[in-house]
C-alpha cells in the first residue's frame, strides 16, 4: 500500500512552538523527554514520527504499526499555574480534542474510554499516554491515531482505523492540523482555568464511552472493582458504583478497565 509522507510545510502556522518530523524512532514521548532532560525547553514542541518501533501505552504495553499508517504525535505541555491535582485532566482533554478533530474532519463519531483510549464501538481507534518530565512541571502527551491501518496489519484484533471505518478523509496532514488546533485550544483553556473548567468536564461526560456502562477495574494484585461507571470527579478520577458503595479510582490505580459483561 502506498502511503504519502507527512508534509511539514502544510503544518505551518499552527499554534505551537516548533514541529519536527522524523522517519522512524522508538517513541516520540521518549524522545521529547530525552530532549527535556538534555536541557531543551520542550513546551509547545511537537514531534511526529512516520514510524514508531517501540510505541508505548499505559503500563508499558507495546504498540507498533506500519510506517505512515498512523499519526504518532507527542507534544510538550507546560503546567505553569495548574496545580498537580489538575494534571490528571490533561490526557482526558486530549481524548476530547482527538474525538472532536476526528468528527470535524471525517464525520465519524468516536468516544473516549477512560482514561486513555478513543473508541468507535468496541474498536480502539487511538491511544493516549501522558508522562511527567519529573521533577519539572512539564508533561509530554503522546497520541497514536490509526489512519490507514488495515485489519491484517493491526497489532491487536480490537484495533480499528479511519480507513476501516470508511472515512473519506485520510489525509494525515489535514488530520494532524485539526488535532493540533483542537488540542492546543483545549490546553490553553485548561491552563487558563488552572485545571478543568465546568465546560471541559461537561464535554468529557458527553463524549465518554465509559460513563453509564458496567465496568471491571483490575487493580494491582488482581483485585477487582465491578460496578457502574457513574461520573468523573474534579481530579479526573472515575467513580464506580458497586451497589454497596461508590469507589473512586485514579488512572494510576488500575491495570485494566474492561467491560463487566
Amino acid at each position: 500500500m502506498s502511503r504519502a509522507p507527512l508534509n511539514l510545510a502544510s503544518l505551518s502556522g499552527l499554534p505551537v512552538q516548533r514541529i519536527d518530523i522524523v522517519e522512524t524512532t522508538g517513541s516520540t514521548n521518549a524522545d521529547l523527554l530525552a530532549r527535556h532532560a538534555a536541557g531543551e525547553d520542550i513546551r509547545g514542541a511537537v514531534l511526529l514520527a512516520e514510524h514508531q518501533s517501540a510505541g508505548r501505552g499505559r503500563n508499558g504495553r507495546s504498540w507498533s504499526a506500519p510506517p505512515r499508517s498512523q499519526i504518532a504525535l507527542s507534544i510538550g505541555v507546560g503546567t505553569d499555574g495548574v496545580p498537580p491535582e489538575g494534571w490528571g485532566w490533561l490526557p482526558l482533554l486530549t481524548g476530547v480534542a482527538l474525538v472532536d478533530a476526528v468528527k470535524a474532519t471525517t464525520g465519524i463519531e468516536a468516544g473516549v474510554k477512560w482514561p486513555n483510549d478513543v473508541l468507535v464501538g468496541t474498536g480502539k481507534l487511538a491511544g493516549i499516554l501522558a508522562e511527567v518530565a519529573a521533577p519539572d512541571p512539564v508533561i509530554v502527551v503522546g497520541l497514536g491515531l490509526n489512519v490507514t491501518l488495515t485489519a491484517e496489519e493491526a497489532p491487536d484484533p480490537r484495533a480499528i482505523s479511519l480507513q476501516m471505518l470508511g472515512a473519506s478523509q485520510l489525509d494525515r496532514d489535514v488530520l494532524t492540523a485539526a488535532i493540533l488546533r483542537e488540542l492546543t485550544t483545549r490546553i490553553e483553556k485548561w491552563r487558563s482555568a488552572a485545571g478543568p473548567d465546568p465546560a471541559l468536564i461537561d464535554d468529557y461526560r458527553q463524549r465518554s464511552a465509559t460513563l453509564g456502562s458496567r465496568v471491571r477495574a483490575v487493580m494491582p494484585g488482581d483485585h477487582e472493582i465491578t460496578g457502574t461507571a457513574t461520573d468523573i470527579d474534579s481530579l479526573g478520577r472515575l467513580r464506580i458504583d458497586t451497589g454497596a458503595e461508590v469507589v473512586t479510582v485514579s488512572a494510576g490505580d488500575i491495570t485494566h478497565l474492561q467491560p463487566a459483561d
